[in-house]
């Protein structure tokens, strides 16, 4: 049989990652993420696997992304019964993502399942429950950086930080075969240098074959250094029109680096002292994870938490817990910045807060992240004039501002950048996690570099031969 890889999902596109390592007759799982998109197509694309589950050895999860990990539950449903390893604080996040991720998809259901009940249509069910995220959870291992362990009989694998969100991953596997060691590595996604709290992404050697991102593969970002000045600038504007700020977001990570921001501007008193809302239950239980595993992170941060100076904490945040307090923003006056998930505007509170806001001129909506095709929030960025929200037809009237120096992802000049650094035993790149036109100008960039390069299609297969 060999050794190949199969591109089950994340190929294409930049949601809901999976990749199939096959070498002789072991079967490991690379990521299991969930496919993001609008519901029908949601559902139907996961809760179906182009492989038996039952037979896998094992999976490997690089990162607590919902879009890398947030399948796993399905999988366990679907018959999956032995282990999937991660880093120890990816585990810790895990624990909160995964059943967060459950009790959204059964408030979701029951909200519209209302709606269609008015309409005469037949009621939806989710994806999985917070009860199957519970029972998944059993399954999980946890193993620390750079420790390298046998998964199967002939394949080890050793962590590598990313340098993208806390606990993420470079997962890489060497693969025995008769014919000699396959070193591969998974590079999906990719950290960018100097963000904060974070370490900058490591780079394995003698990778003999790289699976990498490309959610920015043609694009250059502004440093996140400038990220103080733009942000200022978007809220003292909507301040002086009396509005509120709507920053849909991750829950991980993307709203601790708000907060860090926040609290900065606040301290050197470039913006007024007005309220803000963090309106999510997981972000405040991420929050106690970040605590619990700062050293993990970079050594000005550690520096930060040994001294007991948090730098999420200002008397103008106000975490939201339940629901009530949620709804009791929306009759709320005044300027406000409200940050609430998901960050795709596809699921979660921030729907309920774009519902009843989109449609105020004195708003606005700040996109600080990249968005999925066919999501709510591309739709958003895209600034188009309606757009849906439960199902019904809303006019986009805030003001829309785009921060895009905010994204954890490595752009195109990072990448090149990592790829070099992988040496000359790297013999192939395999380029997913991207839209189309991002991962075909990536692999033009890398043509220069004379390293063989694909762009694999979803459920494509690729053979891997030992040097």
């Amino acid at each position: 049989m060999g050794t190949m890889i199969k591109f089950c999902g994340g190929a294409g596109t930049v949601t809901g990652s999976m990749h199939l390592l096959t070498a002789d007759k072991n079967k490991v799982l690379i990521d299991v993420g969930l496919f993001q998109g609008r519901r029908d197509e949601f559902y139907a694309v996961n809760s179906q696997f182009p492989f038996n589950p039952s037979a896998l050895n094992c999976c490997v999860i690089s990162h607590a992304h919902i879009d890398h990990c947030g399948n796993f539950p399905t999988l366990v449903k679907k018959g999956f019964k032995t282990k999937a390893y991660l880093t120890p604080s990816t585990k810790d996040l895990c624990n909160f993502m995964l059943l967060d991720s459950g009790h959204i998809q059964e408030e979701d259901t029951k909200y519209i399942n209302k709606i269609n009940k008015r309409r005469g249509l037949p009621p939806r069910q989710p994806l999985y429950t917070k009860s199957d995220a519970i029972k998944s959870l059993k399954k999980l291992r946890a193993l620390d950086y750079h420790k390298k362990f046998a998964i199967t009989q002939n394949i080890k694998l050793t962590f590598f930080d990313a340098g993208h969100i806390l606990g993420s991953s470079i997962p890489t596997f060497d693969i025995y075969t008769n014919k000699g060691t396959i070193r591969l590595a998974y590079a999906v996604d990719l950290g960018r240098p100097d963000l904060p709290y974070l370490r900058d992404p490591e780079v394995p050697k003698d990778i003999n074959y790289l699976i990498i991102e490309s959610t920015y593969g043609g694009r250059e970002r502004p440093s996140i250094k400038t990220v103080e000045e733009k942000l200022s600038k978007v809220i003292n504007k909507t301040v002086k029109r009396g509005g509120k700020i709507i920053i849909p977001s991750f829950a991980l990570e993307r709203a601790q680096e708000i907060l860090y921001f926040l609290v900065r501007l606040l301290r050197e008193k470039k913006i007024e002292n007005i309220p803000i809302y963090v309106d999510s239950p997981l972000a405040v239980n991420i929050t106690d994870v970040f605590k619990n595993n700062w050293e993990y992170f970079n050594e000005e941060a550690q520096q930060l938490f040994k001294k007991d100076l948090s730098p999420l904490a200002n008397k103008n945040i106000t975490y939201i817990q339940n629901v009530d307090q949620s709804k009791e923003l929306n009759n709320k006056t005044g300027p406000m910045i409200i940050i609430s998930a998901s960050g795709t505007c596809e699921n979660g509170r921030i729907l309920h807060h774009l519902k009843n806001n989109i449609e105020n001129p004195r708003n606005t909506i700040t996109i600080v992240g990249y968005m999925p095709r066919n999501t709510l929030g591309r739709k958003i960025f895209e600034k188009q004039p309606a757009v849906n929200i439960f199902g019904r037809p809303y006019q986009l009237r805030a003001e829309v501002a785009v921060i895009d120096a905010f994204s954890a992802h490595a752009d195109k000049n990072d990448l090149l950048r990592y790829i070099k650094e992988c040496g000359r035993s790297l013999r192939q790149v395999f380029i997913v996690h991207g839209d189309p036109e991002q991962s075909e100008k990536l692999r033009k960039s890398i043509t220069s570099l004379n390293i063989k390069t694909s762009i694999p299609k979803k459920n494509e297969t690729a053979h891997l031969s030992p040097v």
